[in-house]
C-alpha cells in the first residue's frame, strides 16, 4: 500500500502495524515529534502503545531527523526526479539501503549525552 500523505489515516495504519509487531504481554512507547498527524485526536491508539511526544521544535532530541538527513545527504541529494513515482522509488531505495545497515542506524541515532545519566 502506497500512502503519499502524512495524515491521520497513514499514522493509524503505522500504529496498527507497530502494534501487530509487539509481542503479547509487552508494551511499546513510541517517541515522536509533534507533527499534526502524531497528535490528532483522530488517532486510534492501540492498547499496547503509548505515545511520548518530544517538546516542540527540538529536532536535536529526535534521532529520526538525523537519519532522514543522512538519507538526503547520501542517497537523495543532487538529483532531478522525473515525476512523483521516481521520487517514491528513490526514497524506497534509500530506505532499503539504510535498513540493511542497522549498525549505521544505531550510530546515527546515538546521543552521547543520553548515556551520561
Amino acid at each position: 500500500m502506497v500512502m503519499p500523505y502524512c495524515d491521520s489515516h497513514a499514522m493509524n495504519a503505522h500504529l496498527a502495524e507497530i502494534s501487530r509487531q509487539i509481542e503479547p504481554g509487552r508494551h511499546a512507547v513510541l517517541i515522536l515529534d509533534q507533527a499534526g498527524w502524531h497528535t490528532t485526536k483522530a488517532l486510534d491508539l492501540p492498547d499496547n502503545i503509548t505515545l511520548l511526544p518530544l517538546p516542540p521544535r527540538s529536532p536535536e532530541l529526535n534521532p529520526v531527523e538525523n537519519l532522514w538527513q543522512f538519507m538526503r545527504d547520501n542517497y537523495l541529494s543532487n538529483r532531478i526526479f522525473k515525476n512523483y513515482d521516481d521520487i517514491v522509488d528513490h526514497c524506497c531505495e534509500a530506505w532499503n539501503k539504510i535498513a540493511d545497515q542497522p549498525w549505521r542506524i544505531m550510530s546515527i541515532g546515538l546521543r552521547d549525552w543520553a548515556h551520561r545519566y
